[in-house]
């Protein structure tokens, strides 16, 4: 009986369950998967070991369907093979991760959302048209600047004066606020 044959007769008794074939099966094959593994040189040695042991674990376990138990080697060493594959990708994975996590990329998001910037001005402005008193001009500024619907001709004929004159309170309401506006806006986007 060869050597192949001799193999490939412990392969038969495994896969029925004989538990002395295992061992010898072991015996027999673990030199030819620790020499695959010696090609794997990122692993360290109890890394090997790790790889060596879930390739014969793997390997019992489906000998039940392996077809041909001729072929029982080359099928051990593609399964070392891959075992090595899957713990050299991990380890690879874990490295990138432990560098991402050490050095992460500063992000270039701004302190504020543009669109909450712009809630927050527009929250200014209609507090700043709240504080005025009541009159006039403040139902000329928020027909103009809260409603924003009608135009100055517009609202001087719902008002019921000319339209320089509610140009007049617009330019005035500009001005009169324009600077505690700005200090306002300013204020919120560095807090």
């Amino acid at each position: 009986m060869g050597s192949t044959e001799g193999l490939a007769e412990w392969v038969r008794r495994a896969a029925s369950g004989e538990t002395s074939a295992f061992s010898e099966l072991y015996r027999r094959t673990r030199p030819q998967v620790a020499r695959l593994m010696a090609g794997f040189a990122p692993l360290d040695s109890d890394e090997v070991e790790d790889v060596i042991q879930e390739t014969f674990v793997r390997a019992f376990r489906a000998l039940p369907r392996l077809k041909e138990a001729a072929a029982f080697e080359a099928w051990l060493l593609s399964i070392a093979r891959n075992r090595a594959r899957t713990r050299l990708e991990r380890k690879a994975n874990l490295r990138r991760l432990e560098d991402d996590i050490a050095d992460p990329e500063p992000e270039s998001v701004p302190a504020i959302p543009e669109a909450l910037q712009l809630e927050r001005d527009i929250d200014a402005v209609r507090q700043l048209i709240d504080e005025l008193p009541e009159g006039e001009e403040k139902r000329t500024v928020q027909l103009f600047y809260i409603e924003g619907e009608l135009s100055a001709r517009e609202i001087a004929e719902r008002l019921g004066v000319g339209k320089s004159a509610v140009t007049m309170r617009l330019e005035r309401f500009r001005g009169r606020i324009k600077r505690e506006l700005l200090r306002r806006v300013l204020a919120g986007r560095w807090e």
